[in-house]
């Protein structure tokens, strides 16, 4: 059974349909002073249920509110005698704070791993949450978790043999994203493709850091990060590839949060082309813009097929290896 609860059912009925099924239906009542309930409307006695719930704030609920009402569904599940629950979550709030970089940092990944498993989750899925590592060691649960690679490296491919590319990270932190995705696209083209990271450092919101290393003249770079949040890395390392020649700029990123000045900053001419996926849709930009600049690319397939393996035992390693 797949259930989407609030502003992801869109996204889970797509899900639902290449799955041959229709959502689950459940009820999401909000009360007068800010309480909400939600609970299953159909028998989950002894069922294999999967609830998807992308964590993004939007102009109704905040990251908090959407993980309270998921917490308390998980519950009404497990009491419900649910023999399986599975949290869907194409965007993973509190993930970038993964581990303590000052004295007494809270660490939100292990805390929002420990909420739900004490609401009664029995796995989780996640989709290119922000440190892999950190959020498969913050669960005892089983985690799964699939990648926008795929989806990248299929639109990029009309770049085939037609230019020079090179894969940047804006930061040394993303460079092993960038090298994974790398080696995809270099095998998809039968080229070796090279590699560049920007310098970056960040204090209380400030970034810092200008250093390029790799040769990116007359190129076409293809910036690849987790998500862009205020568009200011993004448009950071595009400045500094045009500056040193690079003919064309594309920035990739699973998460499209655009928040604060984030349509301003991605017009910026140093971007051509700016390429999500749809686990957070663009609502905070407007027409212009997702009609001139911004592809959205569906994730609903990878998550289709994610969802399938896990219910029959398949392997999610050999998916993305496909």
């Amino acid at each position: 059974m797949i259930f989407a609860l609030g502003a992801s059912r869109p996204f889970g009925e797509g899900v639902a349909a290449l799955l041959g099924l229709s959502l689950a239906q459940h009820e999401e009542r909000d009360f007068e002073d800010g309480e909400h309930k939600t609970r299953p409307l159909e028998n989950v006695r002894g069922r294999d249920v999967f609830v998807i719930h992308s964590l993004y704030g939007d102009a109704d609920d905040s990251p908090n509110d959407k993980l309270i009402r998921l917490l308390f569904f998980i519950g009404a599940l497990k009491d419900a005698s649910a023999a399986r629950i599975t949290a869907v979550l194409p965007y993973l709030a509190y993930a970038r704070k993964d581990r303590k970089t000052k004295p007494r940092d809270p660490v939100t990944t292990k805390y929002l791993a420990r909420l739900l498993e004490a609401a009664g989750v029995h796995g989780v899925l996640g989709f290119d949450v922000h440190n892999l590592q950190a959020f498969q060691n913050a669960f005892s649960v089983p985690t799964d978790h699939v990648e926008a690679k795929g989806l990248f490296v299929e639109y990029f491919a009309e770049l085939k043999g037609v230019e020079r590319v090179v894969v940047m990270s804006p930061d040394a932190g993303g460079v092993k994203r960038a090298e994974a995705f790398r080696q995809t696209l270099g095998s998809t083209f039968g080229a070796d493709i090279p590699l560049a990271f920007m310098e970056k450092t960040r204090s209380a919101g400030v970034v810092a850091g200008e250093t390029l290393v790799g040769e990116v003249g007359g190129a076409t770079v293809i910036i690849l990060d987790d998500l862009i949040s205020t568009g200011t890395t993004m448009v950071r390392a595009a400045g500094a590839c045009r500056e040193r020649g690079a003919q064309r700029v594309f920035a990739a990123a699973t998460h499209g949060l655009f928040v604060g000045d984030a349509a301003k900053v991605i017009a910026d001419d140093a971007l051509e082309k700016v390429v999500i996926t749809d686990s957070v849709p663009p609502f905070r930009l407007n027409d212009r813009l997702l009609r001139d600049k911004v592809v959205v690319l569906e994730a609903a397939p990878l998550f289709a097929e994610a969802i399938r393996r896990i219910h029959a035992g398949g392997s999610i390693v050999e998916l993305l290896g496909d």
